[in-house]
């Protein structure tokens, strides 16, 4: 069973502390078993979070051994990082242990030093800050969650959540992950970036559920050899006018959000039955395995075969 720490500092910001802890100790593997064991570690006795104080189970020492680390965001970005925090972070990086921060704890990070060098991010109102504090990090604004391998940092809010359900993926494959999405009533990937929450002088007007009819009609039309001018026509609509509203409610094209669902539930074949990629491919609609091969991996990381050994 994978153990994840989830470090409490003082002023920790309740929403980012309790995200992992309800989508981690929810997660359930095919046959049942829990996937993750929980451990809420704390830097000292008593913790102010704000509108409580919460008292841990676990010290610092419960960093040691875990397989993953989870720091949440605090109140004050700017607090100095206490000597002990900073040396129990760095130890468990040094024993090889996947370190994510939520939210604004990407700048406790950020002070240990362990993400100089790296691409990282963190709520969009405070990126500013961060890219400031640590010139030696490469600070992306517009992204939900950067994946550096070993170490993860995520946007803010519910961006945490979007980050706990990578991991999941990453651990047990996009079949748990996706259970794991249902019980917390979000989707397993969420188009665009954080960039289409920044509040702007003159905010679009809101067209929420506009492009859900299409959406759920493409979803069922994954398989079909489908054209921008065919999601227009079906959507009533001309192709520059399904652009602009794509791009305003998802931060993406169509024909891009059509190959993300593809490669997802491309994922969900090769996970749950025996068929062959070049089946596979041509059931989610690519036009030869190759191109399948191409976007898979582009999407992925990985081939389609290597996704399959790792995850079925």
């Amino acid at each position: 069973m994978h153990t994840i720490a989830v470090l409490a500092l003082d002023q920790v910001i309740p929403f980012d502390l309790s995200t992992p802890i309800e989508v981690f100790s929810r997660t359930r593997l095919p046959d049942g078993r829990p996937g993750y064991q929980i451990r809420v570690c704390a830097e000292r006795q008593d913790i102010d979070a704000g509108t409580f104080a919460l008292r841990a189970p676990w010290g610092l020492d419960g960093l040691s051994g875990a397989d993953t680390v989870i720091v949440p965001g605090t109140a004050d970005p700017s607090a100095p990082l206490a000597p002990d925090v900073r040396d129990a972070l760095r130890a468990a990086a040094a024993d090889g242990t996947r370190i994510a921060s939520i939210c604004s704890g990407t700048f406790v990070l950020a002070a240990t030093g362990l993400l100089d060098g790296l691409r990282a991010t963190t709520h969009w109102i405070a990126a500013g800050l961060l890219a400031e504090a640590y010139p030696d990090i490469e600070v992306d604004p517009d992204v939900l969650y950067v994946d550096n391998g070993q170490f993860l940092t995520s946007a803010g809010a519910a961006a945490g959540l979007d980050l706990c359900l990578h991991m999941i993926r990453r651990d047990y494959g996009s079949a748990v992950a996706a259970h794991a999405a249902r019980l917390s009533v979000m989707p397993l990937e969420r188009e665009g970036g954080q960039a289409q929450f920044i509040v702007h002088d003159y905010p679009p007007t809101p067209q929420g559920s506009v492009l859900e009819p299409l959406l759920a009609w493409l979803q069922d039309n994954l398989g079909r050899d489908l054209t921008l001018a065919d999601i227009a026509a079906h959507a009533g609509t001309s192709t520059r006018t399904l652009i602009r509203r794509f791009r305003e409610q998802t931060g993406t094209t169509p024909l891009q959000w059509l190959h993300r669902a593809r490669v997802r539930q491309a994922q969900h074949l090769l996970e749950t039955t025996p068929h062959s990629v070049e089946r596979i491919g041509a059931q989610v609609g690519f036009g030869s395995p190759t191109a399948f091969r191409d976007r898979f991996k582009r999407t992925t990381g990985v081939s389609p075969h290597t996704y399959r050994r790792t995850f079925s």
